[in-house]
């Protein structure tokens, strides 16, 4: 019998994390009420939530009710979850939902959680690889896309958490024998409010037994500076002193749990690049907390490939033009990243800022610009900070409203910007969803229309 077992709980959402919250509470005795302001989300789970009571639209919660567990995009100013806050009703998110249910298990599983603006999914990924390198009974789960709960319902032993802002802002409870924050950089603004809640938010991680952080970013040094936990460790890309983990003569160097230890060749690590080294640093911090050997990192990590959409080469053309899909970097700090990797760009961008600044970026990375395609809801936004900063740099300003196929009209006019030895880089510096139903949609048209325009080499 868990403390949930005869409790009436809500979940808000009937998505992917509302419908495993929904199981999870089920199996644990709860009476379980799901609701969704789309009638078709919840007529999807009628036949596989059996005993659920499914009310679309709801503005406040049923009577009885005890505690709302909400998918993680809900804000906490939505009527909802406001009627709920104000009732005196708990409100957490499937991640703390899955801490505490684990919390009530005689063994529970070892918790190692990722963090950051970029590179989260490509660190858990690293950190999954090696983990099972060590034959460690382990699985990437959080926002990586499968639900914690389930993974924590499936007896996995050793969980690689992927958690974003919105899921630790819900996770008040959470605290990982591992944590590590990669990075900070505006992303979220409009759902947190400012950029001060967001890094308290991402903070979240570094409470529990060892604490790592970027020491490259001044904003995650001061957050790990100020972290609870008992053991902090900090990682770069140059020599590590003692505490630390970084880089030496073409090698990733642990002096943090090691007295001085190489681990893998940084030739041999993928993504190449200063992104993928640092994500490779912040994963094998993570698993020599844990215990993991040196041979299992180094394996692990040389077995690692990297997810699609993130910096992945679509084709080189007949005029030895590159075209590179960087759709993941959906934020400025993630374009940034992406363009330092060249020298020559016809940079294609925008979409939707979510209140973020692009001035520092385009002024910092004006003189790799051969050129700018811009789309997107916002895309005027990046047209005046290039107007101001890369007036130079020629522009075209697409409006796509309506268009079936927006991405070939994109690409073409890349194309003519493009000239020998230049990469065409996706980049948007934006997130996807004005035009496109996620990144990865919007990475999939890019790649189709290349293909389509170079002839499919």
């Amino acid at each position: 019998m868990t403390k949930l077992a005869g409790t009436k709980v809500l979940v808000a959402g009937a998505g992917v994390t509302g419908r495993s919250a929904a199981e999870a509470l089920l199996a644990a005795g709860a009476e379980v009420v799901v609701t969704d302001s789309s009638p078709e989300r919840l007529a999807a789970l009628e036949t596989l939530l059996e005993g659920v009571d499914l009310v679309p639209g709801l503005a406040e919660p049923p009577a009885g009710t005890s505690l709302v567990v909400t998918s993680p995009g809900w804000q906490p100013s939505s009527p909802l979850l406001a009627a709920a806050t104000s009732a005196g009703i708990e409100v957490i998110g499937e991640v703390e939902l899955a801490w505490r249910m684990a919390a009530e298990l005689a063994d529970p599983p070892v918790w190692l959680a990722v963090t950051g603006t970029n590179g989260k999914t490509t660190t858990v990924g690293m950190l999954e690889s090696i983990l099972h390198a060590a034959g460690a009974d382990a699985v990437a789960c959080g926002n990586v896309g499968l639900p914690v709960v389930d993974a924590l319902l499936a007896g996995r032993r050793v969980l690689a958490v992927e958690l974003s802002s919105f899921q630790l802002h819900w996770a008040p409870s959470v605290r990982p024998q591992a944590g590590v924050l990669l990075n900070l950089a505006e992303d979220h603004l409009d759902w947190h409010g400012g950029m001060d809640a967001y890094a308290q938010a991402k903070a979240q991680v570094l409470t529990g037994e060892v604490a790592i952080g970027w020491l490259e970013d001044d904003r995650v040094v001061d957050l790990l500076e100020a972290a609870p936990a008992k053991d902090k460790v900090g990682f770069t890309l140059d020599e590590p002193e003692r505490g630390q983990l970084g880089v030496r003569d073409g090698w990733l160097v642990d002096r943090a749990f090691a007295d001085d230890e190489a681990l893998v060749e940084v030739a041999k690590i993928r993504p190449a690049g200063p992104p993928g080294i640092a994500d490779a640093l912040a994963a094998t911090a993570l698993a020599r907390a844990y215990g993991v050997p040196s041979e299992a990192v180094r394996e692990g990590l040389e077995a690692f490939e990297p997810a699609a959409h993130r910096a992945v080469l679509v084709t080189v053309d007949a005029a030895d033009v590159k075209y590179v899909n960087d759709s993941k970097a959906t934020n400025p700090h993630a374009a940034v990243a992406s363009l330092r990797a060249f020298d020559s760009v016809v940079w294609i961008a925008g979409g939707l800022l979510k209140g973020a600044s692009v001035d520092e970026m385009v002024r910092t990375e004006a003189h790799r610009l051969r050129g700018a395609v811009l789309i997107g809801a916002d895309r005027a936004v990046i047209a005046e900070a290039l107007a101001k900063h890369a007036p130079d740099v020629p522009v075209r300003v697409l409006d796509l409203a309506g268009d079936a196929d927006p991405m070939l009209a994109v690409v073409r006019e890349a194309q003519e910007l493009a000239q020998s030895g230049d990469t065409v880089l996706l980049a948007p510096a934006a997130a996807s969803m004005d035009m496109f139903s996620d990144y990865a949609h919007r990475g999939q048209a890019f790649t189709d229309a290349v293909r389509h325009l170079t002839g499919g080499r």
